[in-house]
């Protein structure tokens, strides 16, 4: 009898062990490894505010003027290697009236560097170059596995660097919408060159596990534990690195230069109160901007003039000038 309950309690764990282990790969696989496939994210549909700003028609005529103008624009391929070997590709646009301004713009997750084409106008017409990296495992750039920032945020002080020291940049600021928001804070907590001058984060989330504890609780109503700490595990075996190392609520408690957090008050993808815990680790000069009525990355589309208005007085602030 004792051997039955040995074997059976035996067995029993074995099986939970191997159907953690399967659960564990298929959340690696749908969410961390390189794929063409996509998963829809709770939360990332467009907000009621968003559809009502615009008619069909004007909505129709502001992205055919967006897209004339990209269409027009001489972007550059640029490459840098990463720390660990590999090649990252990046699309550069020299400002034809040069400033010494420049920015990074970092873009979601299974996102690209052609995206952000409306905030990428408003810089350029501001005088800044354009630099938009495909982030690892992303676009053009090599990479087997989604980092959500971690690993990416030494690619961003590369590409910082570039900026620096090869298209001559005396004034350089990192913007970053969604798992792009939480590259920059990441890069934040790291040695920046000195021609950095700030950080704007748009809807970043505080940490990986948190972040995909969410989307866990949503998209498949399971509990976070212990699926994500089996992910995790597998994750730290194949790509590197565990989802709670990857914090950039952490991160920004070591950044020195001016912050700004920008989240709205809908999100419902990354949660807005993410934004809000961020903001009060933060030791340096910081602000935080809740957008009323924005869902998920929506903030430029709910409130594009103020959105301006605020970048233009957080690069004042920030540089002096």
């Amino acid at each position: 009898m004792k051997k039955k309950i040995i074997w059976v309690g035996s067995s029993t764990i074995l099986a939970i062990c191997i159907v953690l282990i399967a659960a564990g790969n298929y959340f690696y696989n749908v969410a961390i490894n390189r794929s063409q496939e996509s998963v829809d994210l709770h939360g990332g549909g467009e907000s009621v505010t968003a559809a009502k700003l615009l008619s069909e028609e004007e909505e129709q005529e502001k992205l055919e003027e967006i897209t004339a103008w990209t269409k027009k624009q001489n972007f550059e391929m640029v490459e840098i290697k990463s720390e660990d070997g590999l090649k990252l590709k990046a699309r550069f646009l020299k400002n034809d009236q040069p400033s010494g301004k420049a920015v990074i713009l970092a873009h979601g997750y299974k996102g690209n560097s052609e995206q952000m084409p409306g905030i990428t106008k408003f810089y350029y017409e501001q005088g800044y170059d354009i630099l938009k990296p495909d982030a690892r495992g992303h676009g053009l750039s090599e990479g087997d596995y989604i980092g959500y920032g971690w690993h990416d945020r030494k690619d961003y002080v590369q590409w910082s660097e570039f900026l620096a020291e090869k298209a001559g940049a005396d004034d350089i600021f990192l913007h970053g919408f969604s798992m792009g928001a939480a590259t920059v804070l990441m890069a934040s907590g790291e040695k920046l060159p000195e021609q950095v001058k700030g950080i704007i984060a748009d809807s970043g989330y505080t940490t990986v596990l948190e972040e995909l504890s969410h989307q866990l609780k949503y998209l498949y109503n399971l509990p976070a534990f212990p699926v994500m700490q089996v992910t995790s595990v597998i994750t730290n075996l194949r790509a590197g690195y565990t989802f709670a190392e990857a914090s950039a609520i952490e991160s920004v408690a070591k950044n020195k230069l001016p912050l700004l957090i920008i989240h709205g008050d809908q999100d419902a993808l990354v949660p807005t109160e993410m934004g809000n815990r961020i903001f009060e680790k933060a030791n340096s000069d910081k602000e935080l901007w809740i957008v009323p009525g924005a869902g998920h990355t929506e903030a430029y589309t709910i409130a594009e003039q103020e959105y301006q208005e605020k970048l233009k007085a957080f690069w004042k602030k920030a540089t002096g000038k």
